[in-house]
């Protein structure tokens, strides 16, 4: 999915340093998804930079469209229990 006005998801330590192709790092920092086992209910944080020239809540509005939109067309009905929480760490 590609967003205009994202410039990049928020890196991660691992690679932000050299040795970041030794380092496993097994996800995406930019991005978690996670599943409250109590309630069940699902759970996705997504952590971007965004360009100066795009008004960051329009930019994070579509990106919680385009996840929800994208979950409920993976997985048929998740998206209905599902929060989308969109962070902007930055701008360039």
């Amino acid at each position: 999915m590609r967003t205009p006005g994202v410039a990049f998801l928020k890196p991660g330590l691992a690679e932000l340093l050299r040795s970041a192709p030794l380092l496993p790092t097994g996800r995406s920092a930019g991005v978690r998804v996670w599943r409250d086992r109590s309630t069940g209910h699902w759970h996705a944080e997504v952590q971007v930079v965004v360009r100066r020239d795009h008004r960051a809540l329009d930019v994070t509005r579509e990106i919680r469209a385009g996840v929800t939109e994208a979950v409920a067309r993976e997985t048929g009905g998740i998206a209905e229990t599902m929060t989308v929480t969109v962070t902007v760490s930055g701008l360039v």
